[in-house]
């Protein structure tokens, strides 16, 4: 199977961008950290993926089974580590629209649960750094 291929672009600063098949993802670093803030940090992008995956992931279920979804809310706490500073725990909180079905309820928790990021992190990749002349 051919790799995903992510171009990055170094623009100057701490600017960089990350070409992903036809769009480019933007990232600066905060003021504090050099950077100009003009865009998210690329940490700020990751925790991101893991919020919009989940959200995705509770939407789709809403709609594969003609559940209401408006007023549907999905909010993610990043808990850090003292010692590591890591982030050592993340909450998904969701909030159901009014009216949707008890018996869903445990079904879109698993639903949320497949998420494809979160499932990368569990299960992380091997990771290779090497020089191409």
């Amino acid at each position: 199977m051919t790799p995903e291929t992510l171009e990055v672009r170094f623009l100057g600063g701490k600017r960089i961008d990350v070409q992903a098949g036809e769009f480019t993802i933007r990232t600066d670093q905060a003021v504090k950290a050099g950077g100009e803030a003009s865009a998210p940090e690329p940490f700020q992008l990751f925790l991101a993926s893991i919020a919009s995956c989940a959200g995705i992931f509770a939407w789709n279920f809403c709609q594969s089974r003609d559940l209401p979804a408006a007023g549907l809310g999905l909010r993610m706490l990043c808990h850090r580590d003292p010692q590591s500073k890591l982030i050592g725990r993340i909450e998904l909180i969701l909030n159901l629209p009014e009216g949707f079905p008890e018996k869903h309820r445990p079904s879109i928790v698993r639903a949320i649960e497949l998420c494809a990021v979160k499932k990368h992190i569990q299960d992380a990749p091997e990771f290779v750094t090497r020089i191409e002349d």
